[in-house]
């Protein structure tokens, strides 16, 4: 099981990066709570990581956080939830606010995530509501996924509207959550992190 990856940031592309450690180059995609804290290219950083194997791939996740990748794991077990649910949630909103809205039966907060609806939503709330106080808190980690070359949108508007599509969001949402926000001279990055909390106020 590899359980943390350290080495130096290669590239970065939302919601992928790449890290290279000690030559060997693995393709990462991390949730935006974890890409927004990365460090800039050709710098270290140390991603807490969680093996999945899959009949087609074997795929490494990483946090920056073991708190984050403690929630992850977590939210692999609910019913319905899968590894891009998972991600969605954790770009979504932040470990604890998701505690929160879990433990105040918050419905209304937890639909605006990404592919969640009422039914998942409540789903969530009742299988996660033990489980929150059993998760591991820790420092600084990203995603990895191996086998997959992301590719390179030519504007940071259609590099944001992929990253938000790569987490769950409907292309056509994704589009409309990057335009209402968007402003020149803005980075992907940026353009993603005001979309992301846009969406988070909305009722």
């Amino acid at each position: 099981m590899i359980g943390r990856l350290r080495g130096e940031i290669a590239a970065k592309q939302a919601p992928h990066l790449l890290l290279d450690v000690q030559g060997v180059g693995y393709e990462l995609e991390a949730p935006m709570s974890t890409f927004f804290n990365l460090p800039e290219i050709g710098q270290q950083a140390t991603l807490y990581t969680h093996l999945a194997v899959r009949e087609d791939a074997h795929v490494l996740y990483a946090f920056s956080t073991e708190g984050e990748r403690s929630l992850f794991r977590s939210l692999l077990k609910v019913n319905g939830v899968g590894a891009k649910m998972a991600l969605g949630i954790l770009s979504g909103m932040s470990a604890e606010d998701f505690s929160l809205s879990v433990q105040h039966e918050d419905v209304a907060s937890l639909v605006r995530l990404p592919g969640i609806g009422k039914k998942t939503a409540q789903r969530l709330i009742v299988e996660m509501r033990d489980r929150l106080g059993k998760l591991e808190t820790g420092s600084s980690a990203g995603l990895v996924t191996l086998g997959q070359t992301p590719s390179r949108p030519e504007t940071p508007l259609a590099d944001a509207v992929a990253a938000l599509t790569a987490l769950g969001y409907k292309p056509q949402d994704a589009n409309q959550m990057v335009k209402a926000v968007e402003t020149e001279g803005q980075s992907s990055e940026a353009l993603i992190r005001a979309a992301l909390q846009a969406a988070a106020k909305k009722a």
